[in-house]
């Protein structure tokens, strides 16, 4: 391959250009345009010749199989297409019905077929739950902080029952919920998603990134996935090249990059915001959180993928779900992480006006609903982000709008938040605490992604706020909470 190119496209899908909107090269994969080396691996791959900015490349066709992964956890146990040359694979007969026929029973189970190659399948979570009632008090005791042991001598059963019992609730939840995502994606008039990363299990220096994104207003989670894949093992060289087969996985030589710790965050926001662009500048591909970390340990089984390639086919499986002529709104923490794949796979939309994306970064005390005062606008980092800064008594609040053709910062000051995405995080590391960091599975967050598929469940369809209402309730899609009996039934 010439590396004066750009890596090829992928099935149509190029998403190595200029991230830079008031860039000429914005959108633009036209390799004269942009500066190209490969002789030194620390430094940028890609220049742009416009405007300087050195957006970090991608293989496409990695991004692809990232997305193909990423689409077969979501619809692990659900009745979908299993044929994985099929352009039906993995999408769920809940949320693309119109790609399925119903084609009879196998026993009390559903059978369907697939109007694209024509294979057929059952449902197998359409019959009667006959685990019911251990499987409802297992989820009990594993919600109020029973250790796996515990359960285990509780219920007389061995670990592996109870892992086979967790693979089980996750499918089931997963079913429940294809219906009501369907539910809501197809009668909403618009999308206001949040989305939001943090390490999946803090304390482990793992690598393991938790990214997820729901429902801005009501905190109803619509998906979520981790850089990390149980299944597969790492290949391909230690440093990332765009330009190999494959390119995702993270190596198991790979080692630390950052020699210090970062500095604590200031109380005050814009120097916060500040803090944060100097983080990002040291790391050696700014689209890259893991340039942060001081120590690394690498999982102990599975393979680690570098997070762009997670956080790209994030946001398309997330488009895939959308009707494309509705509009959307996408507020996201200030990183590039999230920023550039949005802006990549929400280009088609940039282009026709159908999408507004932006920063938000917002102090605890801020009260929403309440007057604020003056708004600054304010140049911030090496990319200049337009910020509008703003604050109360209690606190302040900033945003960045980044694409989209309504930047009027006050409306925004008053709508966004990712406040409701990262209660629904922070509660997940508070609620299995003991089970995120327990020494064993340090090196092991495998075990993690069936609980993670369950709480999804439990928060949208079960956990009521304070006025006694479930995210799926606020969204219209529930009429009432669920019990555990009624979510495992």
């Amino acid at each position: 391959m010439s590396y004066d190119q750009l890596p090829v496209d992928a099935d149509g899908l190029q998403l190595n250009f200029c991230k830079t909107l008031a860039c000429d090269n914005f959108g633009l994969s036209d390799a004269e345009r942009y500066i190209l080396q490969r002789a030194n691996p620390k430094r940028p791959t890609m220049v742009c010749r416009e405007c300087g900015a050195f957006p970090p490349l991608l293989n496409n066709r990695e991004v692809l199989n990232e997305l193909h992964r990423l689409r077969q956890l979501h619809s692990d146990g659900l009745p979908a297409c299993r044929q994985s040359e099929c352009a039906n694979f993995g999408l769920s007969v809940h949320t693309h019905k119109h790609l399925y026929h119903a084609f009879g029973y196998s026993g009390d189970r559903q059978r369907y077929r697939c109007k694209t190659c024509q294979s057929t399948f059952v449902d197998k979570w359409s019959g009667a739950n006959h685990k019911l009632q251990v499987q409802e008090t297992l989820l009990g005791l594993l919600f109020t902080g029973y250790s796996v042991r515990e359960i285990c001598r509780k219920l007389n059963i061995n670990p592996k029952t109870f892992y086979d019992h967790v693979d089980h609730i996750a499918s089931r939840c997963r079913r429940k919920l294809a219906v009501m995502d369907a539910r809501w994606i197809n009668h909403t008039d618009s999308y206001q998603f949040a989305s939001r990363f943090m390490p999946l299990q803090p304390h482990s220096n793992n690598g393991a990134l938790w990214i997820t994104t729901g429902d801005a207003r009501s905190g109803y989670i619509l998906c979520q996935h981790v850089n990390y894949s149980a299944d597969e093992e790492p290949q391909g060289p230690v440093d990332h090249d765009p330009y190999a087969f494959p390119a995702r996985f993270v190596s198991r030589q790979q080692s630390a990059e950052a020699s210090l710790e970062s500095e604590p965050p200031s109380p005050h926001l814009r120097q916060r915001i500040d803090q944060k662009y100097q983080t990002i500048l040291a790391r050696t591909n700014v689209e890259d959180p893991m340039g942060n970390l001081t120590r690394f340990q690498y999982p102990s089984k599975g393979a680690l993928i570098h997070p762009p390639y997670t956080a790209y086919a994030h946001y398309l499986h997330l488009l895939d779900m959308c009707n494309e002529n509705k509009r959307i709104t996408l507020y996201m923490p200030q990183d590039p992480l999230l920023r550039s794949a949005a802006l990549s796979v929400c280009l088609p939309r940039i282009r026709t006006n159908r999408v507004d994306l932006m920063y938000v970064e917002e102090d605890s005390q801020w009260i929403t609903g309440h007057t604020f005062e003056k708004v600054d606008i304010v140049l911030m980092g090496w990319w200049r982000d337009r910020w509008a800064i703003t604050h109360q008594q209690s606190g302040s609040k900033g945003i960045c709008y980044l694409a989209g053709d309504n930047p009027e910062p006050t409306y925004w000051l008053e709508q966004a938040s990712i406040r409701q995405i990262e209660f629904y995080q922070l509660r997940f590391q508070l609620l299995f605490d003991g089970f995120i960091n327990e020494p064993r599975r340090k090196l092991r967050p495998g075990g993690l992604l069936p609980l993670l598929d369950i709480f999804r469940a439990w928060h949208n369809l079960c956990y009521q706020d304070k006025h006694g209402f479930t995210a799926a309730q606020n969204l219209g899609v529930t009429q009432h909470p669920l019990t555990l009996k009624e979510l495992l039934s």
